[in-house]
Parts: C-alpha cells; sequence; structure tokens
C-alpha cells in the first residue's frame, strides 16, 4: 500500500493537544468493504504521520455486511467506530443499530467506483451488456417466450457475436456489497432486458432475477479482489468483477470489457455515463466522538480535500472525487447524522 506523507495542513494544525489523551479509547477502529479497505488504509497511514498525538486507526475489511454487523451490535467502546460500506446500509440493518444503541449515525460519502468486468490481459474482448451476464449466470432464462433451465457452456451461447469460451465468472459473494450492486445493476437490468422479469413476476416470483445457476459456471468469491485476481490467474477462461480502482491497479494482469458500450473510468463514471456504478461512504458512531481519540479529526482528515479531493491521493488510486465534496465536509464539521 503506497504511504503518503503531507505538509501538515491548517487541519492537522487545529488539532487541540489539551486533553487529546483523555479519551476512553486511544485508537480508531474500522471494518467493512473490501471495496474501501484500499482508501481507508491510505487515509489511515496519512493520518498516523500528519497526526502524531494520536494513533493510526486499525482497517480492516471483511466485507460492507460484515462491517455493518459489527457497527450495530452495540454504542459500547468495545464495538468499532466505522463501518465502511459499497452499499447504503439497509433498512432492517438500521433497525437492528437501533435496537442495540446505536441511535447516532453520521453518513459521510467519500466518493464514487464502478465495478468492472475484467479478465486475462491476454485473453478475448468482450464487450457486455446486462442481458449478456443474465443470459449466462440465470438459473433460468427465456426461451420462446417461457421459463427454461439455464444450460449456456459458452459465451458464444448467450450471444453469437462473443467467441466460444467457456463461461467462468468470479463475482463477489453475498456478504460483500459490490454483490448488492452487481445483483441490482447488472441481474436485474439483463432479466428486464430480456424479458424474464415479466415472466418472474407472472409467476409470483419476485426473487428470480437474482437466482443463480449452481452448476459451476458462476463462483462466489468470500474474500477480496486480491482472490478474484489469483483464480482468473490460475484459469484463464475466467472472467472476474472488480471495483475500478482495483482493476486501474493492475492493467499488467486484466484487461476491462466495456458495458453498454461505455468504456469505465473515472470520467465515465463521474459524468453517469457508465452504467454499473456506486457511491462509497462510510458511517459512525457519534457517540464516539469525544470518547475515542482521533475520531473526528480522522473521518474529518478522509474528507478533506487533500486527501479526497480530485488531486489527492485516492483520486490517485482510482476513486472518483465527490463533485459535492464541500457539502459532505460541513456535514461531517457539523456531526450531522443520519434521519
Amino acid at each position: 500500500m503506497q504511504t503518503v506523507k503531507l505538509t501538515v495542513s491548517a487541519l492537522a494544525l487545529t488539532v487541540a493537544a489539551t486533553g487529546a489523551f483523555a479519551q476512553s479509547r486511544d485508537q480508531v477502529q474500522v471494518a467493512g468493504s473490501s471495496t474501501v479497505l484500499p482508501y481507508a488504509t491510505i487515509v489511515a497511514e496519512a493520518f498516523g504521520e500528519n497526526f502524531t498525538d494520536f494513533k493510526t486507526p486499525v482497517v480492516q475489511s471483511g466485507g460492507s455486511g460484515a462491517g455493518i454487523q459489527q457497527f450495530c451490535q452495540g454504542a459500547g467502546l468495545d464495538t468499532i467506530d466505522i463501518a465502511n460500506a459499497s452499499r447504503l446500509m439497509k433498512d432492517s440493518e438500521i433497525k437492528t443499530c437501533h435496537d442495540n444503541g446505536v441511535t447516532d449515525i453520521m453518513y459521510v460519502r467519500i466518493g464514487y467506483d464502478g465495478i468492472v468486468f475484467a479478465s486475462d490481459v491476454a485473453g478475448e474482448k468482450f464487450a457486455f451488456t446486462p442481458a449478456d451476464w443474465y443470459k449466462a449466470l440465470a438459473a433460468q432464462v427465456v426461451v420462446d417466450g417461457k421459463l427454461v433451465a439455464n444450460t449456456a457452456k459458452t459465451w458464444k451461447d448467450v450471444n453469437p457475436e462473443f467467441p466460444a469460451q467457456p463461461i467462468l465468472a468470479f463475482i463477489p459473494g453475498t456478504k460483500h456489497g459490490t454483490r448488492e450492486v452487481f445483483e441490482e445493476k447488472v441481474l436485474h437490468a439483463g432479466c428486464k432486458e430480456t424479458g424474464a422479469a415479466d415472466l418472474f413476476k407472472a409467476a409470483g416470483n419476485d426473487k428470480g432475477c437474482a437466482g443463480l445457476r449452481t452448476d459451476g459456471v458462476a463462483v462466489e468469491i468470500d474474500g477480496d479482489y486480491t482472490e478474484t485476481l489469483a483464480r482468473i490467474g490460475s484459469d484463464k477462461n475466467g472472467i472476474g468483477v472488480f471495483g475500478l480502482s482495483f482493476y486501474e491497479n493492475n492493467t499488467d494482469k486484466l484487461q476491462v470489457a466495456t458495458m453498454s458500450g461505455v468504456t469505465p473510468s473515472t470520467e465515465t463514471i463521474a459524468s453517469g455515463e457508465y452504467p454499473v456504478s456506486r457511491p462509497l461512504q462510510f458511517y459512525v458512531k457519534k457517540a464516539h466522538i469525544g470518547e475515542v481519540a482521533g475520531l473526528k479529526e480522522f473521518v474529518e482528515f478522509f474528507v478533506s480535500d487533500d486527501m479526497a479531493g480530485p488531486e489527492g491521493p485516492l483520486a490517485q488510486y482510482g476513486l472518483v472525487s465527490d463533485p459535492k465534496l464541500a457539502d459532505v465536509q460541513a456535514e461531517v464539521a457539523d456531526e450531522k447524522v443520519m434521519n
């Protein structure tokens, strides 16, 4: 992971020396999304270098769902302070938080990311649509106006313009926020494009679009993107689902496919042209501010221009800077909580 040494800005200089170590815990604890992990790690390392009154925050992965679950376990200082997430918190998760005493939650958007579809750099090139992915991985597809079991074996079976390459897709497991975005913006979109959604609705099956094949063509990855990359390294037929920033940092090993005619990039994601993008964010326990040394300072530093701005190290790593970053900064300064 790159190390970032910044010129100490006015933000760092405002850290009060008095009472800096009087809090009940002296190190910020963070867990959650594997997509947000590299950004949070960059910020934590830079924070440790620039804010020497505080310990470097501990940043762990585990997936958005797992991080939110830890976050919602309670308000005590034996629970994490921040949950990183590549999806929004569900209503059921917010209820769990509230039931366990975690009531004042700060929502902090750090920028945007795209979900890309990449394969071995020396392999075949692909130009996908959501319908292609649905017809490749769905348990049931439309044939002659009816839903039937999916028997496609190669990408050419899915789309005659594709090569006769065996279908092998490495997709994020269900604990990852990337999986939910993949289901919503690719599988569900493809389900609608092919007419399967209407047939599922007529049959009273409201979960049919998310049903995947179980014959080995759709391999769920519970680890992070490095595991997906390793799987493609072992089987060159594999096509993996990645975050844009991970792909951009591995272009020597991977090539990216277009989606609906658009090549993923920071520019096409920022403009909204690329269809499979999502905000990245984290959640903060407001009750821990003032109790955990450096928590407020770390959150402010994370969304500062120095870190999250268009010229900062997060953008250099692949984050699409939030055009409304100033609004985010103001909400953090005010410690605004979710409604």
